[in-house]
């Protein structure tokens, strides 16, 4: 694999999406911009180098230009942003367009090192075709206002596996990898990254710790990883999974306090890969998180084509797997208005070809009754 980055860059990369906020836990409050220096000093002082926001990460850009670009020479870190077509952030092609230079404004950095499509997916891609967003962005390369490009992706590996063989000249994939999503079937963290590798892709981790669920993960899964180290904080036992695997160039954090910031950094600065003892503990530690009472919906979507009112069946399943299996009813909630791309499970007219078409043997309608009194 080539490695875009320098052998003295930490794998660790700050993820810039949930920067600290004056307000505290409102995630919508202001960015603390003192914390953020803090962080950004800690991290670079450490050997990180990676910084990574969106045009879509509100106040992201801004904070980064005061916490990072006013205050260090451009060339001792590399940061990456992300144009975002999709229907929500970009109404035209000249709105999408128009994100790049936006982006360069907001931060003031003069070029950016690495430049994403950003969340690509079945329904995103033909925006980005048709927009023309491709060639757009190999011509800013060009003109060498970015120096890397590539995308972040969020679906099935036949399609990334289809983008990649259009798109042999993308340098790096973004992929969510975690050791709870690595056998999903909705996520396939482990496909998409096998994908990658066949490709010779470097691939950047994004939701190493599955937004933050990883770090109080269930009883029986704390009880795993204590019994193996006992003085291990278990994002640690997550970040190092993803960071473990040969084929990824940096695994992004999303941390939002210096204390997060001197976690990651105690086993981040001077890395070592999971030994084969460790990794006997994660795959323990996947056999326990299958074990929790989890709707045991294999994603194979028998039950979608056949349902008269366009319900995407295994999506809300997925999302009530986070409710029960890390009792996160507001992740649950939050990623139940967006994830499932549909009618809700309350649109259900019960008509029964689910049942019959479920391979599982799942009682769906049951199941969607417990969704819809939970979630909605």
């Amino acid at each position: 694999m080539k490695n875009l980055l320098p052998d003295d860059c930490l794998k660790l990369g700050f993820g810039l999406m949930r920067l600290p906020r004056t307000t505290g836990g409102n995630a919508t409050g202001p960015i603390d911009i003192e914390k953020t220096k803090k962080m950004v000093d800690d991290f670079i002082a450490a050997g990180g180098r990676y910084f990574d926001t969106a045009y879509v990460y509100e106040g992201s850009e801004e904070a980064i230009r005061e916490a990072l670009v006013s205050r260090y020479p451009r060339e001792s870190y590399f940061l990456a942003t992300k144009l975002n077509a999709g229907a929500w952030a970009a109404k035209t092609e000249e709105d999408a367009k128009a994100e790049f230079q936006k982006s360069l404004q907001r931060t003031g950095a003069g070029y950016f090192d690495f430049y994403l499509l950003h969340s690509i997916d079945a329904v995103k891609l033909p925006r980005y075709d048709s927009f023309g967003i491709w060639d757009y962005v190999k011509g800013l390369q060009q003109q060498g206002l970015i120096r890397h490009w590539g995308f972040s992706f969020h679906s099935k590996p036949d399609l990334l596996d289809r983008i990649l063989t259009e798109h042999p000249d993308t340098e790096f994939v973004q992929l969510q990898i975690n050791y709870a999503d690595w056998e999903d079937t909705g996520v396939m963290s482990r496909e998409n990254y096998e994908v990658c590798v066949k490709h010779d892709v470097p691939v950047v981790v994004m939701e190493p710790v599955k937004g933050g669920m990883l770090a109080e993960p269930p009883a029986k899964v704390a009880e795993l990883f204590k019994a193996a180290a006992p003085e291990a904080s278990f994002p640690s036992w997550a970040i190092r999974f993803a960071a473990s695997l040969p084929q990824v160039m940096v695994v992004l954090s999303g941390m939002s306090s210096p204390e997060q910031m001197a976690g990651n950094l105690s086993y981040m600065k001077d890395f070592k890969p999971l030994s084969p003892e460790e990794n006997a503990t994660i795959e323990k530690v996947r056999e326990a998180l299958q074990s929790i009472d989890s709707i045991g919906c294999t994603g194979c979507h028998y039950c979608s084509p056949g349902c008269p009112v366009g319900m995407h069946i295994p999506e809300i399943f997925s999302v009530m797997n986070i409710y029960r299996m890390y009792g996160d009813m507001e992740r649950a909630r939050a990623d139940y208005s967006w994830r499932p791309g549909g009618p809700k499970a309350s649109s259900c007219i019960q008509c029964g070809q689910c049942e019959d078409a479920c391979p599982q043997h799942l009682q769906i309608i049951s199941l969607l009754e417990e969704a819809s009194q939970k979630l909605e």
